[in-house]
């Protein structure tokens, strides 16, 4: 049966505005997305099969377009507008950060840092960049490795920060094994960065590490 032969209140298009974007599952929010099925199954049904291939939003986030090609009926076109979707929520947030101090906004950043790291299957190490008054200025991928590890340069750092004219930065790095709490290497290295940006003038502010669902703060644990 075609969605639009649902009942009117089961419809996903027709519960948004009734009840709100927050009430619709992630699979019903896919079908809007995708905005038709293919021969013989539905948006929805296709969006539940989406979240099952991929585990989650975040991975289907983060999936290249060979990835997204792979699934019956989607390919280039709808990888395109996936990756405009993605995008504009990262620049979004990326406003709210940039608008406000980012320690204050702790929500936003953890969020911007997801949609960033969250589904890669390499080691990323970025870093955002801050003003004087704690906003946000750039976000750069500094430094890309294996599975298991990232090589990150100090020298690099503090040039990168010199070029943004930044007065302070927050770190951020992923774990694809899942695993979030810090290793002893992770804890060397913020404090490496730290007297290195010291040199300069410029505070290390915090340290994440996105792995899965889970972001861990070096400065809530009191690692900075």
């Amino acid at each position: 049966m075609r969605i639009a032969d649902w009942p009117e209140n089961e419809r996903p298009r027709e519960r948004l505005l009734k009840l709100g974007a927050g009430a619709l599952s992630e699979a019903e929010l896919l079908a809007i997305f995708l905005r038709s099925g293919i021969a013989g199954t539905t948006a929805v049904e296709v969006g539940r099969a989406l979240l099952t291939q991929f585990g989650s939003l975040r991975r289907l986030f983060a999936a290249t377009l060979e990835e997204i090609s792979k699934v019956r009926g989607l390919g280039p076109a709808k990888y395109v507008e996936l990756q405009a979707v993605v995008e504009m929520v990262k620049r979004a947030l990326s406003e709210q950060i940039g608008e406000r101090d980012a320690m204050s906004s702790p929500r936003a950043v953890r969020e911007f840092l997801q949609l960033t790291l969250g589904g890669k299957g390499n080691e990323v190490f970025v870093v955002l960049f801050l003003d004087a008054q704690n906003r946000l200025l750039a976000s750069e991928e500094l430094f890309r490795g294996t599975l298991t590890q990232t090589s990150v340069y100090p020298r690099e750092v503090v040039k990168a920060a010199l070029r943004n004219n930044a007065a302070a930065v927050i770190f951020a790095h992923n774990h694809p094994s899942g695993i979030a709490e810090p290793s002893r290497a992770d804890e060397l290295l913020t404090e490496t960065l730290k007297q290195a940006l010291s040199l300069v003038e410029i505070k290390t502010l915090d340290h994440f590490i996105v792995a899965g669902s889970r972001t861990v703060s070096f400065a809530e644990r009191g690692l900075i």
